[in-house]
């Protein structure tokens, strides 16, 4: 049964009170988020990873603003309970503190978001978040593998597999709960690494591909539903294996216009 939608913080606070974990799902469009509206799932995430499941292309980079917007609506409107988070785009809270502001209000504002989602934590996105956060708006920090830094970080790699690596997380961990962030997404972070950061903080993280110890996971919606047959990474579970059934359901719809099968009688208009 469909949740009623619970405002932040209450809704990530009292689930991380009681212990239990919080499930979130990424999605991109009104249709699917109408099916997640009627499911048990907690949190739904409208991801800049559209930027590779929806649109083909190699990274999240360049998603816009003004996409994640449009997305992120439709998510909305399909799902108006659920908690909802938005990512901000690359380049859309790098330039300063004032455009950051700028451009999370309007996303707050155009959605009707219940909170965002920033990935990095170096000291200028820091001073974004906290900012953010003054203003009133929501904010979950993102740690560990950053897709939008992939680029620069040499790839789609595992963090915290040394110890310097998991100093640094830790660092990054803490100075997000200190900025002010309800909650911390964790990403390709080695799960006893993640399971100690999760064990440190006081707000609840959300794991994906970082094991079974976090507060809560996440999943791309393509993943879950096995909507790609060529991608697998070991990081996530498909719950349903759809790519087959759907393919065959378009096979069988072109067999039949070609047999002259469909449409039928029972699809057709006759004058009376």
């Amino acid at each position: 049964m469909a949740q009623k939608r619970l405002k932040y913080p209450s809704h990530w606070l009292q689930a991380h009170a009681e212990g239990r974990k919080i499930s979130m799902a990424t999605c991109y469009d009104f249709a699917f988020a109408r099916l997640i509206a009627r499911s048990s799932v907690d949190a739904i995430l409208v991801g800049d990873s559209m930027g590779m499941v929806v649109q083909g292309k190699r990274s999240t980079v360049p998603v816009t603003l003004d996409q994640i917007i449009y997305h992120a609506e439709m998510v909305r409107r399909g799902a108006p309970e659920k908690f909802l988070i938005v990512d901000m785009p690359a380049g859309t809270y790098h330039s300063s503190v004032e455009a950051a502001i700028e451009n999370a209000m309007r996303i707050m504002k155009e959605t009707d978001a219940d909170a965002l989602k920033l990935e990095g934590s170096t000291p200028f996105l820091i001073q974004v978040i906290t900012r953010m956060v003054e203003s009133g708006i929501p904010v979950m920090g993102h740690s560990g593998l950053t897709p939008q830094s992939v680029l620069t970080a040499g790839g789609f790699r595992v963090q915290g597999k040394t110890s310097d690596s998991a100093a640094l997380l830790k660092e990054a961990a803490l100075s997000l709960q200190a900025a002010g962030c309800f909650g911390l997404l964790l990403e390709l972070v080695e799960a006893n690494v993640a399971k100690n950061l999760t064990s440190q903080l006081s707000i609840p993280t959300v794991g994906i591909g970082s094991g079974a110890d976090t507060s809560g996971q996440v999943l791309v919606l393509h993943d879950i539903l096995g909507l790609d047959p060529d991608f697998s990474p070991r990081h996530t579970k498909k719950y349903a294996d759809l790519a087959d059934p759907i393919i065959q359901a378009f096979d069988q719809y072109t067999q039949d216009v070609q047999k002259g099968a469909f449409p039928g009688p029972e699809n057709s208009f006759y004058a009376e």
